[in-house]
């Protein structure tokens, strides 16, 4: 049978390591790669402007680096349902490849298209490239349930060794490209999907596998910062970036996260001393690969309510906080640059995220953590459903940390590391005249002050919205009633099942020390099964 191959590209934007694109290609006569425009995501997914540049101009890349294959990118407007059969049979197609994906809406869909294609008689060939793991098989190797903690995590992934080595970009790409490729198939500009080029920020990290892999390269040439690093040693208010801004390029696939391991352990094998996880480099892989295993078989991953693993939390439902922090105007000057750095730029540094999501939820806002996690969705260069709803379950307090009394500070917290706020001065050029001893708390400087530096608190730059002293305490009383809620509906819980099934051996089980929702999602994992 002659092989005639589409390869369907979603993440794993890239050529290098790509095992699904090489099995597109062996012995094929013919090879479509595509990339389909779904409509699924804009209607359903939040991508602000800067993300949506970020995506065309990685498919600019990939299409560039196709070309010197002979071959092209073909990218396909329409849902994959209504997309494949018609591919189908316009390209008598004999196989269909593609990476794997375990976020919600990938499954379902890759479902269906799975049965279309049986249908057409087309064999579908899936890999896992876009983790470190096979995620079903780190599960597994936990004895069936996701490892709830980052130490657990690592005593399994100790026992499986070392992930894959990274496969080498194809040979050859065998494509027959149509004379009117560019006009049927060609990348769509930013006009063309409705959006304005000038609504962007300024363009610091261009999309696409070649700056992704430029990037990791510049990075690993710093031996020593490599092994030095320790990621809450790093700056959050530095003007330029204190780690590696390689998390976009890691979100879309266009470097592989196995590339970035090997990349890192290469330098660490020429150097003895060097940081451990969970705050070295390869700790934040490992990161990105605990929230992966555990969103891939946990209901409801991204939301409060249903959600096996999540406190249960009373949130207030404040439009008027919640609009105040989003658009930078809480009158606290470090988490205001923040949140416009977001907007503009589309990055901010990992210790940033925790300022600002600790202050909207449990420290002072009292919002639900979920109207955070969309505002990051929707901003974020490098927004992850899976990295972005575990780590804002993580700083709310509501999943994997519960030590919920730790709060950031407003004030101090930024001042660690950048005492004279020129980071502040950037970001919010109305306080930039502010002097020092005022630049994190504004309201303080006298109003002789405030009119030398022609901002006026209340006119110029807002006022606090709230007083971080004073509900901060009250904020940690309400998460003490909610986790006290949580251990008794937990307790009743265990007892009602021992009533009608009884314990082993008749005495109490110990408790994990992950917390009291663990039991749901373990029977959740067996029943899966």
């Amino acid at each position: 049978m002659t092989k005639r191959s589409i390869h369907w590209f979603r993440k794993g934007l890239r050529l290098h390591d790509n095992p699904a694109l090489l099995a597109a290609c062996e012995n094929a006569v013919d090879v479509k790669p595509i990339f389909i425009l779904d409509p699924w995501f804009a209607s359903n997914a939040r991508v602000g402007v800067n993300r949506w540049r970020f995506l065309l101009q990685t498919l600019q890349n990939l299409d560039q680096s196709l070309k010197k294959y002979n071959s092209r990118l073909h990218v396909v407007r329409g849902t994959p349902g209504e997309v494949f059969p018609e591919l189908f049979k316009q390209w008598e197609t004999t196989h269909l490849t593609f990476e794997l994906d375990i976020e919600p809406y990938a499954k379902v869909r890759d479902a269906a298209v799975k049965s279309l294609a049986e249908k057409s008689g087309v064999e579908v060939m899936t890999f896992v490239s876009h983790t470190l793991y096979d995620t079903d098989k780190v599960i597994k190797a936990n004895g069936g349930n996701p490892p709830l903690t980052y130490q657990r995590l690592q005593t399994v992934l100790s026992k499986m060794g070392a992930p894959p080595k990274p496969v080498e970009g194809p040979r050859e790409i065998k494509t027959k490209i149509a004379a009117n490729h560019d006009t049927e198939y060609g990348v769509p500009t930013m006009a063309d999907l409705g959006k304005d080029d000038a609504e962007c920020g300024p363009l610091l990290f261009p999309g696409g596998e070649t700056e992704g892999l430029k990037r990791l390269d510049t990075m690993m040439k710093k031996t020593n910062w490599v092994c030095k690093f320790e990621k809450p040693k790093t700056e959050p208010n530095t003007l330029a970036p204190s780690t590696t801004v390689l998390s976009p390029y890691l979100k879309f696939g266009c470097v592989s996260a196995r590339t970035f391991y090997h990349e890192v352990q290469k330098v660490y094998s020429q150097n003895k001393n060097h940081t451990q996880p969970p705050t070295s480099l390869l700790g934040q892989l490992f990161w990105r690969e605990f929230y992966y295993v555990i969103a891939s078989v946990s209901p409801n991953f991204d939301k409060m309510e249903g959600n096996p693993i999540c406190t249960q939390v009373d949130w207030d439902d404040n439009t008027e906080y919640l609009n105040a922090w989003r658009e930078g105007k809480t009158g606290y000057p470090f988490i205001d640059a923040i949140m416009v750095q977001l907007k503009t730029e589309g990055w901010i540094h990992h210790l940033a995220r925790h300022a600002v999501a600790c202050f909207l939820t449990r420290g002072d806002l009292w919002c639900h953590w979920e109207e955070g996690m969309n505002v990051f969705e929707e901003w974020l260069l490098d927004a992850d459903w899976c990295l972005n709803a575990g780590n804002w379950m993580w700083l709310s307090a509501s999943a994997f940390f519960h030590q919920y009394f730790r709060v950031y500070s407003p004030i101090v917290f930024g001042k660690k590391t950048d005492k004279d706020g020129n980071y502040i001065r950037k970001y919010l050029p109305q306080l930039k005249n502010f002097p020092t001893q005022y630049i994190y708390e504004p309201w303080t400087a006298p109003l002789k002050v405030q009119e030398k530096a022609g901002c006026i608190i209340g006119k110029d730059y807002p006022k606090r919205v709230v007083e971080h002293d004073k509900v901060r305490e009250k904020n940690i009383k309400r998460m003490a009633e909610a986790y006290k809620k949580r251990k008794e509906s937990s307790s009743k819980g265990i007892t009602e099942k021992r009533k009608t099934e009884g314990s082993e051996d008749g005495t109490p089980k110990k408790k994990r020390k992950t917390g009291g929702n663990n039991s749901k999602i373990t029977d959740f994992v067996k029943k899966s099964k």
